[in-house]
């Protein structure tokens, strides 16, 4: 026996969030990504790819969610290279969006239209439908200066149109305008930047934790909030100064809260539902400047969007995203008939100047971005998808024996050219296992050179055709 050390075999596996699908998997997913891009392109938006990597200083310009980074350094870099990481992978596309088109405001014909389906890396936690790399598949539209309030109603037809072709059940698009919300801060004398950011992002929890549990969070972070105006820590958090109690003004904020949440649970089923029931409603003064734009600005959306059926748009003023860019129109996406999808299969909004960061120009944008790895995570475990290929080929040329083989690859050229992906048995084998072959990769169609003729596997049917007039 050999005394030879045994050969060490490191056994590989995939990274915890960095997804990969089964071949069935990824055809699934490759022909619902072709569908959303047909729908893209046919508005008019353009297609675009930034680097998957950007500059620290752009990704963390708006101040958002940076502990959410995977930064980038070299094996072999300087260990003072290792801990100032210039670089890091984009979080989302929006931002990188910015960047790309203030870079490129000279080559661009603005309103600006663009589409990119790529993917983005988060540092989450991984877990089923949340991964730590995925696609998105996202729209924009920026302007100079001004942009015209229908291309808020345009990105959720855009939207339902996409997702009605994936076969998934019915989709209800969920609208609300942040305006209404900040003028009712506005209103209970709450303008502290800062406290805003932190009241928003507790209301944004309000469907999955309720009116007692965001009120709670409301307290607890302006409890920790820094009292000497500081702003709030790199990492998202409030400074570590403690408020002594609650004082008159976070009285003002429960009872913000409060009457913000009771008109936020409400159901608005039209315009004319919103404006009448926010109007008579005593908590709210809609004699604000602000309070009345957001309400014509959600009116006009709601009425672009009435051609869609009953169940398809509802006015949802709980929505109010957590991302602090957002300042008009918000949105998310739920999925009626999937109820193991509880999640926004899709979020966006209106943004005022997010390139202004990077130009000195005022480019507002509205944008929508569906979160298509984590739709397709979720569905595919819960048995929504159904594989019933193995690949993407539609015909099989068997190989009778090796001197058949000329005559196989030409007969499957011409039925590549006539449209059919196709290929060749790679052995002379038993006609038998080839035709097994075809049934376990879902191929659906063997054809027969020497005979010309092909067979349904489905149907069983069996007929003489020439390749280059045949169809399925």
């Amino acid at each position: 026996m050999s005394t030879k050390t045994k050969k060490q075999i490191y056994k590989p596996k995939p990274i915890s969030g960095f997804p990969e699908w089964l071949p069935e998997q990824r055809l699934v997913e490759q022909q619902w990504l072709d569908r959303i891009r047909r729908v893209f392109e046919s508005y008019g938006y353009c297609s675009i790819e930034t680097p998957a990597a950007e500059e620290i200083d752009v990704l963390t310009a708006k101040g958002e969610t940076d502990k959410e980074i995977y930064t980038l350094t070299r094996l072999q870099a300087d260990e003072d290279d290792k801990k100032e990481a210039r670089i890091g992978l984009h979080f989302d596309q929006t931002v990188p969006f910015a960047r790309y088109t203030a870079a490129h405001f000279n080559e661009l014909v603005f309103p600006f239209k663009r589409y990119a389906m790529q993917k983005v890396w988060r540092g989450e936690r991984p877990q089923l439908g949340r991964m730590r790399e995925f696609y998105q598949c996202d729209i924009d539209v920026i302007h100079v200066d001004n942009l015209p309030l229908h291309f808020d109603a345009e990105m959720p037809k855009v939207i339902y149109e996409a997702l009605e072709g994936l076969d998934i059940g019915r989709i209800q698009l969920r609208i609300s305008n942040r305006k209404i919300l900040f003028g009712f801060l506005q209103q209970y004398g709450i303008d502290d930047q800062n406290k805003i950011i932190l009241i928003t992002r507790a209301v944004d929890k309000l469907e999955k934790i309720g009116k007692e549990e965001v009120i709670i969070e409301i307290l607890d972070a302006l409890e920790r909030y820094d009292t000497n105006d500081n702003l709030i820590a790199d990492d998202g958090t409030p400074t570590a100064n403690v408020l002594n109690g609650y004082g008159e003004q976070n009285n003002n904020i429960i009872e913000f809260a409060r009457s913000f949440i009771d008109i936020a649970e409400q159901e608005y089923r039209s315009s004319d539902d919103l404006k009448e029931k926010l109007t008579n409603n005593e908590n709210i003064d809609t004699s604000s400047p602000m309070i009345q734009e957001g309400i014509e600005e959600l009116s006009f959306v709601l009425d672009e969007l009435s051609h869609l059926p009953d169940h398809a748009v509802k006015a949802d003023l709980s929505i109010v995203r957590g991302l602090d860019y957002y300042t008009g129109t918000v949105y998310e996406t739920q999925l009626l008939d999937i109820p193991e999808f509880k999640s926004s299969v899709c979020s966006g909004g209106r943004y005022d100047d997010l390139a202004g960061s990077y130009i000195n120009k005022h480019l507002p944008g509205v944008g929508i971005s569906i979160g298509f790895t984590r739709l397709f995570d979720v569905l595919r475990h819960n048995g929504y998808i159904k594989n019933t290929k193995k690949c993407p080929t539609d015909v099989l040329v068997v190989l009778p024996s090796e001197d058949m083989r000329a005559i196989a690859n030409e007969t499957a050229r011409a039925l590549r050219s006539n449209g059919h992906n196709v290929e060749v048995y790679h052995a002379p084998q038993k006609i038998s296992k080839q035709i097994g072959f075809a049934e376990k990769k879902g191929i659906n169609y063997v054809w027969f050179p020497d005979l010309n003729e092909v067979k349904n596997l489905q149907t069983g049917e069996q007929l003489k055709t020439d390749p280059k007039m045949w169809e399925k």
